[in-house]
């Protein structure tokens, strides 16, 4: 019986043995125990170069060949060095194999460094497969050093369902765990359309909640897909001129969503600018409306450095009342 180690923990789980195998007996395409989305091996090759494989792999026969249970980036890069052979543990199988090669893929990972989001929804899905009820996986989830809450189990567990394209964003930091749930609702399509947009202009998480719910308005209202509204001319002329940066394209995509989801609005908005510009009410002096113009509270707002910036506000102020354009703004 050998003893395996990761970090401060020891797992005596199974019958498991030291042996030398050869790297094409290890099926590299079986990856079912597979947690890890690390792909470039260079450092990891340089440093088993100069000092060997310290950390053994974790294989378990399947037929005539092994495949891999721990050290998936291991033996990828023993392979780029040219190695034709390796030494390993190889696990013996028994009733609780699959079981006991969860745990030390999981094991082997999580107790290393923290996962990623989508590393996380590859180790809880293993486990959602071995425990079928939720609360079972919370609790061996907070053994293995994963996300022990229910709730936040369930919305992890949809990530791995996701499109590729959208699981990459998920990598790079474009798009956020509430952001994958969501798109986890639409179709694939549509789901993807977002991810590109949201990679390509570094939205922020409000901003990309904000253009989700306008487009599913818009296209409740409309009686069209989300798919169509991105279709349009406007948009399509907006994402395509290169003379505008991020910032610039991400506020006219919203500003346009906005107008074509609450005309009226988006119309008294410009009327009221337009009439406000008409007081000049100059650099001290401001006018707010109420929100989303429901309401009939206006609100002055005067910055000054003297009395004498005062007085002459006060004077602005006393022309504003009797300007027509001011009932307009009030009408």
């Amino acid at each position: 019986m050998e003893l395996f180690h990761t970090g401060k923990f020891k797992y005596n789980i199974m019958q498991c043995t030291k042996q030398t195998v050869l790297l094409k007996n290890i099926d590299l395409k079986d990856e079912t125990y597979r947690i890890t989305t690390k792909e470039t091996t260079k450092e990891l090759a340089r440093s088993i170069s100069m000092a060997g494989l310290i950390n053994l792999p974790v294989l378990v026969e399947k037929k005539s060949n092994y495949i891999i249970v721990c050290g998936f980036c291991r033996i990828k890069a023993c392979m780029s060095l040219g190695w034709a052979k390796i030494e390993a543990r190889i696990l013996s199988c028994n009733d609780n194999c699959a079981k006991n090669c969860v745990n030390y893929a999981i094991t082997d990972n999580s107790f290393q460094r923290q996962l990623n989001l989508v590393e996380q929804s590859k180790a809880l899905t293993m486990l959602s497969k071995i425990y079928k009820d939720i609360n079972m996986v919370a609790k061996q989830a907070a053994i293995l050093a994963l996300p022990s809450n229910a709730a936040v189990i369930k919305k992890i567990l949809k990530i791995s369902h996701l499109p590729l394209q959208i699981r990459k964003c998920i990598l790079s930091n474009s798009i956020s765990l509430g952001i994958a749930t969501k798109l986890q609702e639409l179709d694939n399509d549509t789901a993807i359309l977002f991810t590109i947009l949201f990679s390509d202009l570094k939205l922020s998480l409000s901003k990309q909640r904000e253009i989700i719910e306008l487009s599913e308005e818009i296209a409740l209202r409309e009686d069209i897909s989300i798919t169509e509204i991105f279709t349009d001319p406007c948009l399509n002329e907006i994402s395509a001129n290169d003379n505008l940066d991020r910032n610039q394209k991400s506020h006219m995509i919203r500003q346009y969503l906005k107008k074509r989801r609450f005309p009226a609005i988006t119309k008294a908005e410009q009327d009221f600018k337009n009439n406000v510009k008409n007081l000049a009410l100059g650099s001290n002096i401001s006018l707010i409306p109420p929100k989303n113009f429901e309401g009939s509270t206006y609100l002055f707002k005067i910055s000054f450095t003297s009395f004498k910036e005062l007085k002459d506000c006060f004077k602005i102020l006393d022309n504003i009342i009797i300007n027509p354009v001011f009932k307009k703004v009030l009408e």
